[in-house]
């Protein structure tokens, strides 16, 4: 019984060392570049070092951590490249998503509407507080409205499994408050577009809003009218 009893502490403290690291990471609390220790999350989480390597390995197997033996684990550091394969696929999957609902009819449509306002007001209110971490959640869980609205779970789903790389972007742009005029604005007009089902003005807006995204995270914008080949 004890063992089984310290087995499972064993587990539980892996599992825990594993969400702490990954959620300082995502947050930026351990900003990509840095060298963090395995003594440093044992010490902070109040446990040994053994769950915290395992922790590392699975991070590391997750993309997130770079491990050198005696030295610690590096922050992975959001690369252009992955900025700019992300905004790509979300471009793709939203303007399918946004042609679905639009295709669903107006009382779909006004639902969706309400959902997204709502999502915009707790921006505003995040960001009036400047509560970044809100305001980064609330912008996932906006965007994440019409990929669930779209009728198509395998699409959301993967729209879905983007979500940790896009929390990392967004604690980026989140530190350009100037932007967040515009992201705000900009969700106003999507919304608007999608309740007054104009497929064609619900597909301009996304595609100036990503490509100002890429902007703002110093991506060179290349075709951004073409909507067919990750433009934005």
């Amino acid at each position: 019984m004890a063992t089984k009893a310290n087995g499972g502490g064993r587990v539980a403290a892996k599992d825990r060392a594993h969400d702490y690291v990954k959620r300082q990471v995502l947050t930026g609390a351990f900003p990509g570049g840095e060298l963090i220790s395995e003594g440093e999350v044992a010490g902070a989480l109040g446990m040994s070092r053994t769950p915290v390597r395992e922790a590392f390995l699975r991070l590391e197997a997750e993309g997130l951590l770079r491990l050198y033996p005696q030295r610690g684990a590096l922050v992975v550091p959001v690369s252009s490249g992955e900025s700019r394969a992300v905004i790509e696929a979300r471009l793709v999957l939203e303007q399918f998503a946004a042609r679905k609902v639009i295709g669903r009819g107006a009382a779909v449509r006004a639902s969706v509407f309400e959902r997204l306002s709502a999502e915009l007001q707790r921006q505003r209110d995040a960001a009036a507080k400047a509560d970044w971490e809100e305001f980064s959640d609330a912008d996932r869980a906006f965007h994440d409205v019409t990929l669930q609205a779209s009728g198509n779970a395998i699409v959301a789903g993967f729209y879905s499994s983007l979500r940790d790389r896009q929390m990392r972007m967004n604690r980026e742009l989140v530190m350009h408050e100037e932007r967040i005029t515009t992201i705000l604005e900009e969700h106003r007009l999507f919304a608007e577009a999608v309740r007054d089902g104009d497929l064609e003005r619900t597909e301009e807006v996304l595609r100036t809003h990503l490509v100002s995204t890429m902007r703002t995270l110093g991506l060179a914008v290349q075709h951004p009218a073409q909507s067919g080949d990750g433009g934005g």
